[in-house]
């Protein structure tokens, strides 16, 4: 048998992958610019937040995500959203697909914060009609929510066997988490499927996330056509 094994070749394929760097050169001007966002928003839930509280009892914004309307109106954000499509060009591009038909548009760009009183996440999901997505992190430290990534391929983790070590990251792995500070910022692909881990409320957390899609030019319009 260990002779023939040293005969078996190995080669992976359909792989998930993730990209991340640090702009904390960002960091400043960026949670500036949210602040506005962020304090909208929360005064838009305060009517819904104390008449939960009426019903239920008082948990203050327990659970509650504060989420912002669309960043892409605002010029603020505007470079921002600029280095993200250069990005998100490269990584499809280097992935192997073809853009000379496409061009990238940003589909949804939004901040959002955790309740002050925790109780914040999100469920496991995907983007939709979107090709690249990914977050810009504000506020966090190892105190608060983070990101976690699921395997994409439901036919495998149905069939999946026990883990021998669930501390490491091998090929027999279904999840794997980042730990963000402020400034990080991740992409992948939209089909990923990730999720927040419920925030305890210890310290704020908050993000910018985005979704780019590749949109084919013969439907765009003719004043968004090169």
């Amino acid at each position: 048998m260990e002779q023939e094994q040293n005969f078996i070749k190995k080669e992976d394929y359909f792989s998930s992958s993730i990209y991340y760097l640090s702009k904390i050169e960002w960091l400043d001007y960026l949670n500036k610019h949210s602040d506005k966002h962020i304090n909208d928003r929360k005064k838009e839930m305060k009517k819904e937040i104390t008449n939960r509280n009426k019903k239920y009892g008082d948990k203050k914004d327990h659970g509650f995500v504060y989420h912002s309307n669309s960043l892409s109106d605002d010029p603020n954000f505007l470079n921002f959203s600029r280095h993200i499509l250069l990005i998100s060009n490269n990584i499809l591009d280097q992935q192997g697909y073809d853009l000379s038909n496409h061009r990238l548009v940003m589909n949804e760009l939004w901040v959002q914060e955790f309740a002050k009183s925790g109780g914040g996440h999100h469920h496991t999901h995907t983007h939709w009609n979107g090709h690249i997505s990914g977050f810009y992190f504000l506020k966090c430290s190892e105190k608060t929510s983070f990101p976690v990534f699921e395997d994409p391929r439901s036919g495998r983790q149905m069939n999946s066997l026990p883990l021998k070590d669930k501390t490491k990251i091998t090929y027999a792995s279904t999840q794997v988490s980042y730990m963000p500070k402020p400034g990080d910022m991740f992409f992948f692909n939209s089909d990923l499927p990730h999720l927040f881990m419920v925030d305890n409320g210890y310290e704020p957390f908050r993000f910018i996330h985005f979704n780019v899609q590749a949109i084919d030019k013969r439907f765009l319009k003719n004043e968004f056509q090169e």
